[in-house]
């Protein structure tokens, strides 16, 4: 067992995104992403099977998909996709996200 105290390990960064991983393993790959306003994840989308989930757990912002479609991201907001699901996040304010990949890229 491990606790990992997200807001102490990683802080924002004004220059770009800030990440941090927090769990790799076989299974999975866990990681914390921090945006200041404007600062975004751009869309993606990763050729191999498997699910991704994008966890907001503090501040607003917008989750990306193909074709410039958007969805709020709200603190308490989860978006789960394939990860070969083109996706991504843009901050309106400071936020704080948590991404889980399985299997791990």
């Amino acid at each position: 067992m491990k606790k990992i105290e997200l807001f102490k390990e990683n802080d924002f960064n004004d220059l770009h995104m800030s990440r941090y991983l927090v769990h790799d393993s076989p299974y999975m790959k866990i990681l914390n992403f921090n945006f200041k306003a404007g600062q975004e994840l751009p869309i993606h989308s990763h050729d191999m099977e498997g699910h991704v989930s994008i966890t907001v757990l503090e501040g607003e912002g917008e989750f990306l998909g193909k074709d410039g479609s958007t969805l709020p991201a709200r603190p308490g907001d989860v978006l789960i996709s394939d990860i070969s699901e083109p996706h991504g996040i843009r901050a309106k304010n400071d936020l704080r996200v948590l991404v889980t990949i399985a299997p791990p890229i």
